[in-house]
């Protein structure tokens, strides 16, 4: 298995995923369990978070999104494979060492309305990391330390003793914000966080997070299935399908310059507001359902929806890379793509 690049450029990784595999068993039978299968929910990975950065996850429902974030919390076991955070396989730890590592890297939950505690007052849940890492803030500082979130994430400090059902959808994002900011993390993890919410207050949302990533230095990794919002607040973009990584780079090369036919058809699906540039755009109809991830197509996974699949795509998986034409060159398609005929693509109207 392939050791973690040491460094990038000038840039050097925070978080390193190398060939992360997670297989959810299927049984049958009642008393006696037999394994006859497995859902291959994320099926070998590969990709690295920044100091600073933003990079966004898209991809269907179903593609292995949400996996991810739970395996690199490890709140789910890899099967296989391996994540590094400054160096470090965080897949194999556990206890002590688990524990220290989780405080630099928290997580934001999608459903705001269930990832908070109805029971706990406002003080109570923000303020429960202090519980567990109680080095962080000693006793007599945290209510103090629990009302300066509050005012970070643009709540009044004095809502400290209110419950979770007082607060709209959006303000209760703010609180589990201000709960993963609570130990001073490095990297946050956040799985689809506006995709409950209304539209006007996922813009409230979404530019708080990018106030907070400059104020604090913060690394995210951004999940969502809206290619919209993914766009505003990432610096490089990942595409998922059906449990792998079909294409990755910088949000201008992956919105303007797609090179994976998964990736134009998703942008080619996003709705465009000007009227003269939905006439010169090619909308892009893809035929046949996903395929279960308990059975995947052979060689490629997108091959049975895929306009240029030839007999090779059956055979052989493609490689997530730079094509070897673009490689060394400035063109737009030199960056990350796995698929054996990889073209640019210009989708006209998809900013």
């Amino acid at each position: 298995m392939a050791e973690p690049t040491k460094t990038v450029g000038e840039r050097e990784p925070i978080l390193q995923v190398r060939d992360l595999v997670k297989h959810f068993p299927l049984t049958q039978g009642v008393l006696f369990k037999k394994q006859v299968g497995a859902v291959k929910a994320v099926d070998g990975i590969s990709f690295d978070l920044y100091k600073g950065e933003t990079l966004g996850i898209v991809g269907e429902s179903g593609c292995g999104k949400s996996t991810v974030a739970k395996l690199l919390m490890n709140l789910e076991r890899a099967t296989a494979g391996e994540v590094f955070y400054r160096g470090e396989d965080i897949t194999k730890l556990s206890g002590r060492a688990l524990k220290a590592v989780r405080r630099n890297i928290q997580m934001v939950f999608q459903d705001p309305y269930t990832s908070l505690n109805p029971r706990m007052t406002v003080g109570d849940i923000i303020g429960e990391p202090y519980e567990i890492h109680p080095e962080v803030a000693p006793k007599g500082s945290r209510r103090q330390k629990v009302q300066e979130l509050l005012d970070v994430v643009g709540l009044n400090p004095e809502y400290i003793n209110r419950y979770p059902h007082q607060f709209s959808g959006g303000q209760r994002q703010r609180i589990g914000i201000a709960r993963g900011l609570a130990l001073n993390p490095e990297v946050i993890i956040c799985d689809e966080p506006v995709s409950a919410l209304d539209v006007s207050v996922q813009a409230q949302v979404i530019n708080l997070m990018a106030q907070l990533q400059d104020e604090f230095d913060l690394s995210y990794l951004f999940i969502a299935h809206d290619l919209s919002i993914v766009r505003h607040i990432s610096d490089r973009v990942g595409v998922m399908y059906l449990g792998r990584m079909a294409e990755i780079g910088t949000d201008e090369q992956i919105y303007e310059h797609p090179t994976h036919p998964y990736t134009q058809a998703l942008l080619s699906a996003v709705p465009v507001p000007d009227p003269a540039a939905r006439e010169g755009r090619e909308r892009i109809i893809l035929t046949g359902d996903v395929p279960s991830p308990a059975d995947p197509p052979s060689g490629c996974r997108f091959r049975t929806r895929c306009w240029k699949a030839q007999d090779r795509c059956a055979t052989e998986s493609p490689v997530l890379a730079v094509p070897e034409r673009f490689q060394g060159s400035d063109s737009p398609a030199a960056h990350a793509s796995a698929c054996h005929f990889a073209e640019v693509k210009d989708v006209v109207g998809a900013a």
